[in-house]
């Protein structure tokens, strides 16, 4: 998918964007987005708080050598960044999967003149 511009010929100038929010797809779109962004966020910020405890209170623990010179706060830390582009990697898939085909039917519907201010002559919402 993706996210294509609108085309040049479309004027957008009388769209009724508080009908568009309260539209039910626009609602079902962020509710779709919510219900994956926010626990994905929060398992995030608990996994690099837990990090960062650990670092403060258990320093020993993360000392410890596990092979060579590396120990356990580097092969934790390395688990952060690898942890980061895999949650990137999964919004991405779902985000092409959910996210994308709703907006792009909102888009749609706005093209199309459905979501024109009631006032415009010969339009209908």
């Amino acid at each position: 998918m993706g996210n294509d511009a609108l085309s040049a010929e479309v004027d957008l100038s009388h769209v009724d964007y508080h009908a568009v929010q309260k539209s039910p797809e626009f609602q079902e779109l962020r509710r779709t987005h919510r219900s994956f962004v926010f626990p994905v966020l929060a398992a995030c910020l608990v996994w690099y708080l837990a990090y960062v405890l650990l670092a403060v209170y258990a320093v020993e623990f993360m000392s410890t050598r596990v092979f060579g010179s590396i120990n356990v706060a580097m092969l934790i830390g390395l688990a952060q960044v690898v942890t980061t582009f895999a949650v990137t990697m999964w919004y991405v898939r779902f985000a092409n999967k959910h996210f994308d085909p709703q907006a792009e039917r909102i888009r749609d519907e706005i093209e199309s003149g459905v979501f024109f201010d009631k006032a415009d002559e010969g339009v209908a919402n």
